[in-house]
């Protein structure tokens, strides 16, 4: 029983991380400078999840973050001629890039994780229920 409990709580922290980068996309959506500050765009965030065999047993595997990953996409653009952020040139001249990360998609991804949360967290309880209905049984 103990490598379901194991099982759910890698689920618990990849849904975890997911959460954490979906709320970056979501705090970053109007940000038009990297974390350098220089002039480019926040880059959308995305986790990558990978098997574990490590976590389980009895041909049962866990999940773990194999780590995160962005994808480059065309910002943007948005008219703002007086920014110093704006292009000097171009085609896009008088145009600051800002992140094209859609919202709803972002929200979607996140009522899909937390979903995927409360369903390890449900599982962990019954796992905690049947051990101790079988200490109950043995006792």
């Amino acid at each position: 029983m103990i490598s379901a409990l194991d099982i759910s709580t890698s689920g618990l922290m990849a849904q975890r991380a997911r959460l954490d980068a979906i709320s970056q996309n979501l705090a970053n959506i109007n940000t038009p400078i990297n974390e350098h500050g220089e002039a480019q765009p926040y880059q959308e965030r995305f986790v990558i999840f990978q098997a574990d065999a490590a976590v389980g047993g009895n041909a049962a595997v866990g999940v773990k973050v194999a780590g995160t990953a962005t994808q480059p996409a065309p910002p943007r653009w948005k008219d703002e001629p007086g920014s110093p952020l704006a292009q000097k040139d171009g085609p896009h001249k008088g145009q600051v890039a800002y992140p094209d990360i859609d919202m709803m998609h972002q929200m979607t991804d996140a009522l899909e994780a937390a979903r995927s949360y409360e369903a390890n967290l449900g599982a962990m309880d019954i796992t905690k229920d049947l051990d101790q209905q079988t200490l109950r049984i043995l006792a």
